[in-house]
């Protein structure tokens, strides 16, 4: 490369620093109209036991293909909400119920959930995060379940 060719990248280059690093401007009061205008929660939640015909489901799944286990839930009993919408009110709808498990193991386990507003297949509807305690092996919930309820 030529010293002048060198020089122009040089150049280009602070020019290029300098206004990547200015700081960016705030939105103006049209993009504030019309493009930043938040999310809109209807509060429209399903009750506790609607859910749980997907926990049953997605937990044989989960069990079946991460764990090599045949284990799944047989029934269900004490279904139950624990809260609902309990954090401020800006803050996405959410349903947070209890319940019992049957598991095909034999033994009765404790299932944590919360069914969120716009938390579904691309936010299309609702969705649920679940936790079978005793049952969370890659402890995504941990200590006991504890992180899935409010």
């Amino acid at each position: 490369m030529s010293v002048g060719v060198k020089g122009w990248v040089v150049a280009f280059g602070l020019i290029g620093a300098a206004v990547w690093s200015a700081p960016s401007p705030a939105a103006s009061l049209l993009e504030k109209q019309f493009y930043m205008t938040g999310p809109r929660y209807d509060s429209y939640l399903p009750q506790c036991d609607a859910a749980l015909g997907t926990i049953a489901s997605r937990f044989a799944e989960k069990e079946g293909r991460f764990w090599s286990s045949a284990l799944q839930i047989l029934d269900f009993a004490n279904v139950r909400e624990t809260a609902l919408r309990p954090w401020a009110d800006q803050t996405i709808p959410r349903r947070f119920c209890s319940a019992q498990a049957k598991v095909s193991d034999g033994q009765w386990h404790d299932v944590h959930y919360v069914i969120a507003e716009d938390t579904g297949l691309i936010g299309m509807s609702w969705g649920v995060e679940w936790c079978v305690r005793g049952l969370d092996r890659n402890w995504a919930y941990n200590p006991g379940c504890k992180m899935a309820r409010p």
